[in-house]
């Protein structure tokens, strides 16, 4: 376009949170690479005055007077949402896997775990509180859960560096406890350092968690799967009149299969949708919104069902983790 700088006024929206992230020493002189942003290159930099967090870019907008459902609207990243697809042609697996099972295993059975000590017990609570140890026994007394790994693995934050770990499904015999599945969501990252994200698996009890994943790449029809979950969630968020409430809700689709007996060996050729509601201000640490506290449960239901009418869905996840230890996004 042979754009000069010197004649040109750029507005651009690669912010503040997104510059320390891909380690612009304009914004951080510490921060390691977390993520890239292909909006950040040479001729921007040399156009680039100032750079803002998005809630300053928004009362930029609103100060400009633009309607408030620009202002709020939430990302559509491109291309064409291809970033929040995982991509993968074989399980994530690495030696750690069964043993971190297993202390998962531990955390969910807990009040149980401890009529039985174990090497992997004592590991578990020297990595809790008192309190926390509490209130950990009374939930696995009261609620039946079960935690495990998922073959994947996303992108997550831990202090000013990229990690890059396992995510871990919780799924439940009865309908999900919110607060004890935030609580589960904020502890399980502090005591397996190999897991930066938990989902809670809606549907029945588990049995039987995927080990293999469906090979999953950019083509045409699996951007059009996600763009239909994305679509119908998005739309439902909108008609509840909460989508000024939530700041980002990325949609994700993942390349796993659930519901598989083994022993009838089925392949893996579905996929599972994950939704993020995220709360923040700046972008830089944030929360899940909780079902029943920050945004009706019976919206987030509406969601999950609507998106398994979507043909080769599996199943539909609910994203509990803080920013740290995950990022907004997935990938």
């Amino acid at each position: 376009m042979n754009l000069k700088p010197e004649e040109v006024y750029l507005a651009q929206g690669t912010l503040r949170p997104d510059l320390i992230e891909s380690a612009s020493h304009l914004a951080s002189g510490k921060a390691e690479v977390i993520k890239t942003h292909h909006n950040d290159t040479e001729l921007i930099r040399k156009l680039r005055d100032e750079d803002f967090h998005k809630d300053e870019v928004r009362a930029l907008g609103r100060e400009l007077g633009l309607p408030e459902e620009i202002v709020s609207r939430h990302p559509f990243p491109g291309p064409g949402l291809a970033i929040r697809v995982i991509c993968a042609d074989e399980p994530y697996a690495c030696e750690d896997f069964t043993e971190t099972n297993n202390i998962l295993k531990i955390i969910t059975d807990f009040s149980a775990s401890v009529k039985k000590p174990h090497t992997l017990l004592q590991r578990v609570k020297s990595c809790i509180s008192d309190d926390e140890e509490e209130k950990l026994m009374q939930i696995t007394s009261l609620h039946s859960l079960n935690a495990f790994l998922l073959p994947i693995k996303t992108v997550g934050v831990q202090g000013d560096s990229r990690s890059y770990s396992y995510v871990c499904g919780v799924s439940s015999k009865e309908a999900p406890h919110w607060d004890s599945l935030m609580f589960l969501a904020r502890l399980i990252p502090r005591i397996c350092h190999s897991i930066n994200r938990v989902v809670y698996v809606f549907g029945s009890h588990v049995k039987e968690p995927p080990t293999d994943i469906t090979p999953t790449f950019l083509t045409t029809g699996v951007l059009s799967t996600l763009r239909q979950a994305d679509f119908v969630a998005h739309s439902i968020l909108r008609e509840s009149g909460y989508s000024s409430k939530i700041s980002q809700m990325p949609v994700i689709l993942t390349p796993l299969h659930f519901d598989r007996d083994p022993q009838q060996k089925q392949p893996s050729c579905r996929r599972s949708v994950v939704i993020r509601t995220f709360i923040t201000s700046d972008f830089m640490t944030g929360i899940a919104a909780t079902p029943d506290n920050q945004i009706p449960e019976e919206v987030v239901l509406k969601m999950v069902n609507e998106i398994k009418k979507i043909p080769g869905i599996s199943r539909v996840m609910f994203d509990l983790t803080s920013k740290p230890p995950g990022t907004t996004e997935w990938e």
